[in-house]
Formats: structure tokens, C-alpha cells, sequence
């Protein structure tokens, strides 16, 4: 296998972008991380890495990092902010910044990867899952930051190639987000949202970057847009039944009505207002969690390069939950 694909990766030091990074490196790929002065490289300790620590609007930084790079995985984003802006800028100016300079360099990029959402689309209507064809509807400001980059991205298409793939709900090891069902589990306790049936996609983040490379390195993909995801549909009873026979626990289960989900989340936006931080806990968070049906169809994918899901949901819930044990996250 070339040795000497040169691969530079956003948002390397975070959840996906770090599990992304493992798997380039099993395919013999050179990464450049580019990451921020404050960032943790605590993921990326002892990885055959070259980081450079210019940010997303540093052009001049960003022209060293790419030179003669052939793939560009752009993995990071803003996924809280106080105000719009934040997401915008986050989400929609630093992907045109990234496409500019890429743009410089378009002899060489035989790929330009966006990781976009499908806060994006916008969740399902009813239990058929949602594909790339759905007329988007996002819900919430940043599904519409996320929906924003790709048009940014697709306005660029007629220069570089470029793919954009849309995840559905990610976990894993070192995921904090999802984690909190875990935790939450692993102290005898299994929230609900509201009593009508929930049903997700879900996959794990092994699954998913597998995906993004395999749709980076596709010629048939590029210009396009794609759900990576799980090919089956989950409901939250379905996974604490798993995450229960994992974690050897029976856990109280409770329900929160959708009305005490808003007025929790509308308390945390409140005080949050007095916070330097922004929070993900805010009454668009409690449109996006009440609503019934989050799957998409992964069709295309399959269709187009191959992509599967390998990791079933037993597997991956053991793996991160073995993980979390052993970084003493859960007990």
C-alpha cells in the first residue's frame, strides 16, 4: 500500500476526529492534525502525528499543513455557542476558510471531506428513515449552521472534489455526550424522554470514520452527499436492554414528560446566561431530544463505495463501556 498519502485532519483531538486518525494511520496515511494552542492532545499522545496548532483562520498556517496534502478531512465544528453567530462561525466561516485555502492547493486534494450532521436534514417524519433526496429541514440553529457549511461546501464542488457526510447520533470510546446515558445507567438509573417510542440511528465511531474514508477515497463519491450511519434503527429501550445485560445492572427507570424536558432545559439555558460557557443543555437541545424518530437511510452509501455497518450495537455499547470502566469514567 502508498505510504506516503498525506492526510490532514480538523478537529484531530476530539472524539471522531481522534478514532479518524487511528483508523488513517492502520491505512499507512501521513495526518496532519491541525489543532489550537488550547487544545488537549491528550488523544493523540504517542500517534505518528505532525500537529500544527495554527486553527481554522490561519491561512498562512493552513497553506504549511496543506502542502502536497491529497485528502482533507474537515471533522471539526461548533456545537454549542451562546448566540447564532457562534455557531455560524463555528460551523459555516471556518469551512470556507478551510475550502479557500484548499482551493490553493486543488492540483493536489483528490478529496475534501465535510462531517456535517443529520441536524442538517432534519429528523424523520415517522419510522421510514430519512435519505440524501428529504428536502432539509433542520430544526434547531445548529442544524441550520451544519445545513450553511454544506451549501458552502457544495458551492466549491465545480473546484475541488468534495464529499459531505452527514453523521446520525455517534458513540464510543472517548465520546462525553452520549456518556451521560452510561453514567447515568451505571448508577442504577435509566431516563426516558417522554411515552411515545423513540427511535435512532446509531453508530459506533469505529463505523463511522470507516465510512469517511471509504467515501474520501471513492472516485464514485466525490461531489456527493452521504448518511453514514447504523443500517438498523434502535429505540432507547432497545439499547438500556443492551447497555443492561453489559453493565449487569436493572436500573430504575424513569420517563420525563416532554413539558418537564423544556421547562429543565429552558432553567439550564437561564442560568447559562450568566456563564462565560455556553451550554448544550437549552430549549433547542429539548426540541432536538423530544422528537420521536432520528434514523436515516445509508442506502447510498452502501450503494456507491461499499459502506457497512460492522460493529453491532452489543459489541460497540461493551467496547465503550469497557473503555469507560477502564479510564474509571464509570464504575
Amino acid at each position: 500500500m502508498n505510504n506516503t498519502r498525506i492526510a490532514v485532519v480538523t478537529g484531530a483531538t476530539g472524539f471522531v476526529g481522534s478514532h479518524l486518525v487511528d483508523q488513517l494511520l492502520k491505512r499507512n496515511y501521513t495526518i496532519r492534525c491541525i489543532t489550537r494552542k488550547t487544545s488537549s492532545l491528550k488523544w493523540l499522545e504517542g500517534k505518528n502525528v505532525e500537529i500544527f496548532d495554527t486553527g481554522l483562520m490561519d491561512k498562512e498556517g493552513l497553506r504549511k499543513a496543506f502542502k502536497d496534502a491529497e485528502y482533507i478531512f474537515h471533522v471539526a465544528g461548533v456545537v454549542k455557542a451562546k448566540r447564532k453567530e457562534g455557531y455560524f462561525k463555528g460551523n459555516v466561516d471556518t469551512t470556507k476558510n478551510l475550502l479557500e485555502v484548499a482551493e490553493e492547493f486543488k492540483e493536489n486534494i483528490k478529496r475534501f471531506v465535510i462531517v456535517s450532521s443529520q441536524t442538517a436534514a432534519g429528523p424523520s417524519f415517522s419510522e421510514e428513515a430519512i435519505d440524501e433526496k428529504i428536502t432539509p429541514h433542520p430544526i434547531t440553529t445548529y442544524g441550520r449552521s451544519k445545513l450553511a457549511e454544506e451549501e458552502v461546501g457544495k458551492s466549491f464542488m465545480d473546484s475541488i472534489p468534495v464529499t459531505i457526510c452527514r453523521a446520525p447520533a455517534v458513540y464510543g470510546e472517548r465520546d462525553s455526550e452520549i456518556f451521560i446515558f452510561f453514567k447515568t445507567f451505571s448508577q442504577g438509573l435509566m431516563t426516558q424522554i417522554g411515552f411515545d417510542k423513540k427511535k435512532v440511528s446509531f453508530i459506533h465511531a469505529e463505523d463511522f470514520v470507516i465510512g469517511l474514508i471509504q467515501a474520501a477515497e471513492s472516485d464514485k463519491a466525490a461531489n456527493e452527499l452521504y448518511f453514514i450511519s447504523s443500517e438498523k434503527y434502535y429505540s432507547w429501550e432497545e439499547i438500556g436492554t443492551v447497555t443492561a445485560k453489559v453493565l449487569d445492572k436493572k436500573p430504575f427507570k424513569i420517563r420525563i414528560p416532554h413539558f418537564l424536558v423544556f421547562m429543565i432545559m429552558s432553567i439550564t439555558q437561564f442560568f447559562a446566561l450568566f456563564s462565560r460557557k455556553a451550554t448544550i443543555l437549552n430549549i433547542e437541545k429539548a426540541k432536538d431530544i423530544t422528537q420521536p424518530y432520528w434514523t436515516c437511510d445509508t442506502s447510498k452509501a452502501i450503494r456507491d463505495f461499499g459502506y457497512h455497518q460492522n460493529i453491532s450495537i452489543e459489541e460497540g455499547i461493551k467496547r465503550t463501556c469497557d473503555w469507560y470502566k477502564k479510564m474509571g469514567w464509570i464504575k
